[in-house]
């Protein structure tokens, strides 16, 4: 009776044993599988990770090379380095020191894909404002360059009216003030000079007249006063330190002239003449006229132009 109370109390306690080693085993058999299946999604969302981070990173390159290609226009058209350079330069830093930092763990690499993804939306929107904002320059320097276009021409045209009004007056003078006898192969040239004893070189206007006299009537030979007047294309003489008032006696009649440079000269039947003149450096840029005159009127006359 002992010994079978024995072996059922025996038998229970190995029931209750084995039922306890098979509730242990399940419950670690589920939670090792939990922690597997924890594992593995983990691990997918690491590769998953990886795959966005090499995705924007690519983005990024192409991103950049698109914003190089816009600055570049954009320097161009505005002739200034753009405001965006510096904004660029700082999110170029962010990309490099998250290509050469390995994430530590699932944390770090989901920082740097959201830090990454930041950048790339931040480099979309300087883009596209950057795109439209050459659009705009371009529009704009298209108006500016038909406007340019426009006022060349008609500075073009106005040039060559003063021209025309130059060259007008010079021949009206030598219709109405001319001499018995005329200066031939009349010729005028203008200079640049550098001053290189200066401190600081200053650029000087100059004008050489040259002209031959032949068959010079002989009650005209002998001691005779050149003169060399110089007037705009309205007839003004320009200024000069010394003028010179003379009244000429054209065949016309008398001529009042200023002239700005006079020359005392023996007249033969034949020579060659020259004055050499050095304008006031204020003078303007424009068209002029340049005669030479003696006692008995004017000898020859060009306009010419100072640029």
């Amino acid at each position: 009776m002992s010994d079978t109370r024995n072996s059922r109390t025996y038998s229970i306690i190995v029931t209750v044993l084995l039922a306890l080693a098979a509730i242990l085993g399940f419950f670690f058999w589920q939670k090792s599988k939990s922690y597997q299946a924890e594992k593995d999604k983990i691990e997918a969302e690491r590769v998953a990770l990886e795959t966005q981070k090499t995705s924007i990173e690519n983005s990024l390159d192409s991103l950049s090379n698109a914003y190089a290609s816009l600055r570049t226009e954009n320097e161009n058209l505005q002739g200034r380095v753009t405001s965006t350079a510096e904004q660029i330069a700082q999110k170029e830093n962010v990309i490099r020191e998250i290509k050469a930092t390995s994430a530590k763990d699932l944390d770090d690499l989901r920082r740097q894909v959201a830090d990454l993804q930041k950048t790339k939306i931040e480099y979309e929107t300087i883009i596209t404002t950057l795109r439209a904002e050459n659009e705009q320059l371009r529009n704009e320097n298209q108006r500016l360059t038909g406007e340019n276009e426009q006022l060349k021409g008609a500075n073009t045209e106005l040039t060559g009216k003063v021209q025309d009004l130059a060259k007008e007056l010079e021949e009206q003078i030598r219709k109405t003030q001319s001499a018995s006898f005329k200066a031939t192969s009349f010729r005028v040239s203008t200079s640049r000079k550098t001053d290189k004893l200066t401190t600081k070189a200053r650029r000087t206007r100059e004008i050489d007249v040259s002209f031959d006299l032949a068959d010079v009537p002989q009650p005209f030979q002998g001691t005779q006063k050149l003169y060399m007047a110089i007037t705009d294309e309205k007839g003004n003489p320009i200024a000069s330190a010394n003028p010179v008032k003379a009244t000429v006696y054209a065949p016309s009649g008398p001529v009042e002239i200023i002239a700005q440079q006079v020359k005392g000269v023996v007249l033969e039947n034949t020579q060659r003449m020259s004055f050499h003149y050095k304008f006031d450096e204020k003078l303007k840029s424009g068209n002029y006229v340049v005669a030479i005159y003696c006692d008995k009127g004017l000898l020859g006359a060009s306009s010419f132009r100072l640029n």
